[in-house]
């Protein structure tokens, strides 16, 4: 039987995870609480959890940094693509609509950061934020606890990227462009598509494509360096959109570009294809199909030569269509590391003197 859509999120399951001996069926019982549709609505909840340690890091050689920072787990911005899906199953909850509606933010990360940082041995290197879950999705506006990050990056003038889907990164503009002024941070706004209709269902509860370009203007305008990536890239949903994407982050301020193939890597190869199922039945078997054709035959091949691009004629194609853009466009020209030259430890407030 095929799934209904449930509006406002991205997800048409919430089969359970690879990890469960036991399969969860849903139904409605009538008594919770139902969308105009009359389908059970699931509710949005938020867990505080005290962080450990704050910084991960990787050793992935197609990556282009080795830390990076995840103030929440779980992210209700519901994108059906999300490659952090399959990591809720660690948590023993369903990489389908667990993942949108169960979300985990880590309370303390400032000052777990604060503590690392602190440590005589730590070696400042970029740290990205966003490399997992959206450090700006919709509970960011409460909690704010990216916002506490970054009050420490700038306390520490240590570097940080930032990626993201939504016009939220505004709100932190003053610390950023105080930190950019200093060379110690980067923003790419993520922007797959320009169709609204599709982004409604791909990524409901992100930003509109058009804010998020307003986004690029906005930070751009303050001097923050902003990028776009065409993320993710699906063929024959999307591609068509890529170099006006391209064009219009150019005209908003961006300077830098990237783009990402689509992977489904675990459950998202089945959740992907209910959602097409749901929203575009008629594309489903033409969309899968150039999916293997750039995948080596296979949904998803977690080669690190080719797992962000693809392989095969298509893929080639859309990298070329994407090199071709670039340059028309003025992007990728020039791209300035972050520095790591003024970070300092600061002065931890005490009432003992210096001796000098």
């Amino acid at each position: 039987m095929q799934a209904t859509p449930i509006k406002g999120r991205g997800s048409v399951s919430n089969k359970t995870s690879r990890f469960e001996q036991f399969q969860r069926v849903s139904f409605d019982d009538e008594w919770a609480k139902t969308d105009e549709d009359g389908l059970p609505k699931p509710a949005t909840t938020v867990t505080l959890e005290s962080a450990k340690s704050i910084i991960s890091r990787n050793d992935s050689p197609d990556i282009p940094f080795d830390q990076s920072i995840n103030p929440y787990r779980g992210c209700e911005h519901g994108c059906i693509y999300c490659y952090a899906r399959p990591t809720h199953a660690y948590l023993n909850h369903s990489p389908g609509l667990d993942f949108e509606t169960k979300l985990y933010a880590k309370g303390n990360a400032a000052d777990v950061l604060r503590q690392e940082l602190s440590k005589p041995s730590y070696v400042p290197r970029l740290i990205a934020l966003g490399a997992n879950t959206d450090p700006y999705q919709p509970i960011e506006r409460r909690l704010g606890i990216t916002a506490s990050i970054l009050a420490v990056m700038e306390a520490f003038n240590h570097p940080v990227a930032i990626t993201t889907k939504s016009a939220s990164v505004t709100r932190d503009i003053d610390v950023l462009a105080r930190m950019a002024s200093k060379n110690l941070v980067r923003v790419f706004m993520s922007v797959g598509s320009l169709d609204r209709t599709i982004a409604r269902t791909l990524e409901p509860r992100a930003s509109t494509p058009g804010a998020r370009l307003d986004a690029i203007r906005r930070m751009s305008a303050a001097g923050i360096p902003t990028g776009v990536i065409v993320a993710p890239v699906i063929p024959a949903l999307t591609d068509h959109d890529m170099e006006k994407i391209l064009f219009n982050a150019k005209d908003a301020g961006a300077k830098n570009a990237a783009y990402v193939l689509l992977r489904l890597p675990l459950e998202i190869a089945d959740l992907f294809r209910e959602w097409l199922l749901a929203h575009y039945p008629l594309k489903e078997a033409h969309v899968m199909n150039l999916v293997r054709q750039m995948r080596s035959g296979k949904l998803y091949d977690a080669d690190f030569k080719t797992r962000m691009k693809g392989s095969g004629v298509f893929a080639d194609l859309i990298e070329q269509r994407f090199k071709r853009a670039c340059a028309k466009a003025g992007l990728n020209q020039t791209r300035h590391p972050l520095s790591t030259a003024l970070f300092s430890r600061p002065r931890a407030d005490s009432p003992q003197l210096t001796l000098f």
